[in-house]
C-alpha cells in the first residue's frame, strides 16, 4: 500500500502549487506573523525567521516523506509571489482519507486564490491518487474560511462543540485565548462530479513523480515542537485559516 504522496507540483490557470523552498523563507515570515492567521490558528507569535526556515526547508518536506500528508506552497504564476498553504494532514491510507488546512497571505486575499488552490488539490487528490473523502474544520466565527469550504462544494457535517482554541487581541496589543466551536466539512468524489458543469470548474495540471494525469489537458496552466508529529502549516493547525 503506497504510504506517502509523490513529490508534485500542480497548476492551475493563475496559480503553481510546489514545495517550499529555501527562497520562501521571508515571505513565509512574513505571511505567517498576519494578525488573522494569528488568531485562527496555533502558529507561534511572533514568528520567527527561524521557524520560518526551519519550516521550508525541513518540516514541510517530512510531512510528506515520513507519510502524515503533503504541503504546497502556493505561489503566483505569474509573479512567483508566495500566495499562501495548503496542508494535507493527519492522512489515513487505509481509509483514503485526509484533512486540508489553507493559509492565504494578506496581500493575495479577495482573489480567489484560496477557494482555487484548494480546490485543485481536491482535485488530484480524488481523480490522481484516488481517496474518497477530504475533510476540512473551520473555527465558527471564521466566516471567510466557511465561504472557501462552500465555494469548492463542501458539505456541512455538524459542529464540534468547544473543540478548538482561538487568538483575540488585547487593547495592550497582546494576545489572549478562547475556547470554540469547529464546524466540520466534507468533500467526497461525487461532490467534484457536480461541479464539472458548472462554471465555476477549473482544470488543474500535475508535473512531477508519480502524478498520475492532468484534469484538463491542453489547459495553460512548525522549531522543536514538530517532532511530535501532525502539526499543520507552518507550525500550527489552520482549521482553514483564510482570510478575505
Amino acid at each position: 500500500m503506497t504510504t506517502t504522496f509523490p513529490d508534485v507540483t500542480i497548476s492551475t490557470d493563475r496559480l503553481v502549487l510546489r514545495a517550499f523552498e529555501e527562497e520562501d523563507v521571508t515571505a513565509l515570515a512574513e505571511m505567517m506573523n498576519d494578525e488573522h492567521i494569528t488568531a485562527w490558528t496555533s502558529v507561534p507569535h511572533p514568528y520567527t525567521h527561524a521557524e520560518a526556515h526551519a519550516w521550508a526547508t525541513r518540516h514541510a518536506h517530512a510531512e510528506r516523506t515520513e507519510g502524515r500528508g503533503i504541503v504546497f506552497a502556493v505561489t503566483e504564476f505569474l509573479t512567483q509571489r508566495l500566495v499562501g498553504i495548503v496542508h494535507l494532514q493527519n492522512t489515513n491510507w487505509h481509509t483514503r482519507t485526509t484533512e486540508v488546512g489553507y493559509v492565504t497571505a494578506p496581500w493575495a486575499r479577495g482573489e480567489g486564490y484560496a477557494s482555487e488552490s484548494v480546490l485543485a488539490v481536491a482535485q488530484w487528490l480524488f481523480r490522481d491518487r484516488n481517496f474518497e473523502r477530504l475533510e476540512l474544520r473551520t473555527a465558527a466565527d471564521n466566516t471567510a474560511s466557511q465561504q472557501v469550504a462552500q465555494k469548492i462544494g463542501c458539505i456541512s457535517e455538524g459542529v464540534l462543540r468547544n473543540a478548538w482554541i482561538v487568538r483575540a487581541q488585547t487593547a495592550d496589543g497582546g494576545w489572549t485565548e478562547t475556547r470554540t466551536d469547529l464546524i466540520v466539512w466534507s468533500l467526497v468524489p461525487e461532490d467534484l462530479d457536480e461541479m464539472d458543469d458548472s462554471d465555476g470548474y477549473d482544470g488543474y495540471e500535475v508535473h512531477g513523480n508519480g502524478s498520475g494525469r492532468s484534469g484538463h489537458p491542453g489547459r495553460s496552466g512548525d522549531v522543536d515542537q514538530y517532532a511530535y508529529g501532525r502539526r499543520a502549516d507552518a507550525g500550527g493547525y489552520a482549521v482553514g485559516a483564510d482570510w478575505h
